[in-house]
């Protein structure tokens, strides 16, 4: 069977799927919105000070949006946010599998060769310092024809209270260490837990990466039942999905057996009888 999946010299940018050109600053259009609204309860408050408890109530539902939209991941008011592949990748039945929070010595050797032997390629969302511990990971992820994106360098709990500082240093610290390894600079982006502010776009503009979420995942951090974590990224399944696993901080099930591993082989075995293809996200982003 002929491979699906573009070669080299047939892949060009697809316009409004193309990841940001680096230094191209973009306001996310909610924080436009709430700058203004500050303004308007400012002004309000001067022009009617007795009614400071509505302006400041104001205020505060204003932040309250704000912070929502932060706390879900797939939610694209904060700015741009890739949740499934572009409708150009569906139609050529691809999908993409992506792996967070690796590499991890035990477990990421095993997912690669379960996507070998089924002749299908990954997105592996690392963080910077576990690939700088691991780089031979790092070569052989590469080596495999899989794409090595950001997930910041040391995945920080309270990445989502960072500055616009504090996320640069974060971001462009992973920016440095998987270009440094793997010789490509990272397009894309993946927050840690999916998680984040309204300050984060700005900054991921100006170094040209696209926020990445997912359309499915299944939990296999938390839950230690592989039938329930297949379940889960199995039911709905279709061309166009992101699917979402881990290869670092996976859950093991009672006989300490890493789930994202049993779970695997089912979702290739799942993708190939469904004709589906999994392809590396920067793939599914152009056609010819």
């Amino acid at each position: 069977m002929a491979d699906p999946r573009p070669s080299s010299d047939e892949i060009t940018l697809e316009g409004s799927a193309q990841p940001p050109a680096a230094g191209a600053v973009r306001w996310p259009r909610a924080l436009r919105w709430s700058v203004a609204w500050h303004l308007v309860m400012a002004v309000a408050w001067l022009l009617d000070p007795g009614g400071w408890r509505a302006w400041l109530g104001g205020i505060v539902a204003n932040h309250v949006l704000l912070t929502v939209a932060g706390l879900l991941p797939r939610c694209a008011l904060l700015g741009p946010n890739l949740r499934r592949l572009p409708e150009a990748a569906a139609s050529r039945g691809w999908v993409a599998l992506t792996f967070d929070d690796g590499p991890d010595p035990e477990v990421t050797p095993r997912v690669l060769e379960l996507l070998a032997g089924a002749r299908m390629k990954a997105t592996f969302f690392c963080i910077g310092e576990r690939l700088a511990a691991h780089p031979a990971l790092a070569r052989e992820i590469v080596a495999g024809g899989h794409a090595i994106e950001n997930h910041t360098q040391h995945h920080r709990h309270h990445f989502s209270f960072l500055g616009p500082a504090g996320l640069r240093r974060e971001i462009d610290a992973g920016q440095a260490t998987i270009t440094a390894l793997t010789g490509a600079r990272p397009r894309f982006f993946r927050a840690p837990a999916g998680l984040r502010n309204p300050l984060l776009e700005p900054v991921l503009a100006r170094l040209g990466l696209r926020l990445t979420a997912w359309t499915r995942r299944g939990y296999d951090t938390v839950a230690a039942d592989p039938d329930r974590v297949f379940d889960r990224l199995a039911r709905g399944l279709r061309a166009g999905d992101v699917l979402l696993l881990h290869d670092g901080h996976a859950a093991r099930d009672a006989r300490s057996i890493p789930v994202v591993l049993q779970v695997l082989p089912r979702l290739l075995a799942l993708l190939a009888e469904r004709g589906l293809v999994s392809v590396t996200i920067g793939e599914a982003v152009t056609r010819r």
